[in-house]
């Protein structure tokens, strides 16, 4: 996903969930337990787009971060010109509140019932 909305040209960003363990970003720019990250390659020092883990330095007001973030962490992809992306559902994450993202919520995606499966994707426009 990241490598075809670079190829589009456009502005790749993830939403992460910053309040998961092994999270690494600059704790003054979470906001609702959450971060929205640009993950291009211009905006990113040794961009590591990983199975288990997405890694990078960048810079946040002037100063220099390296950045770890768990393929666990990540709520979702998306292009910043259009919106266009992918959200991940994580069957264990707790009820509250979606990502800053479009709007859809999956109906029962957040009930008792729900059991820990692989991560699901869903097209958003």
């Amino acid at each position: 996903m990241h490598e075809w909305i670079s190829d589009s040209n456009q502005t790749p960003h993830i939403v992460v969930d910053a309040s998961l363990q092994g999270v690494e970003v600059p704790r003054q720019y979470v906001q609702g337990g959450k971060i929205i990250l640009n993950v291009s390659n211009n905006a990113t020092s040794n961009l590591s787009l990983g199975n288990d883990v997405v890694r990078f330095r960048a810079r946040f007001g002037a100063v220099t971060h390296d950045v770890h973030v768990p393929i666990a962490a990540v709520l979702g992809i998306y292009a910043r010109e259009t919106g266009q992306g992918m959200i991940f559902s994580e069957a264990d994450a707790p009820p509250p509140q979606p990502p800053n993202a479009p709007t859809e919520t999956p109906a029962g995606g957040a009930g008792p019932e729900v059991k820990r499966s692989k991560p699901t994707l869903k097209v958003v426009k």
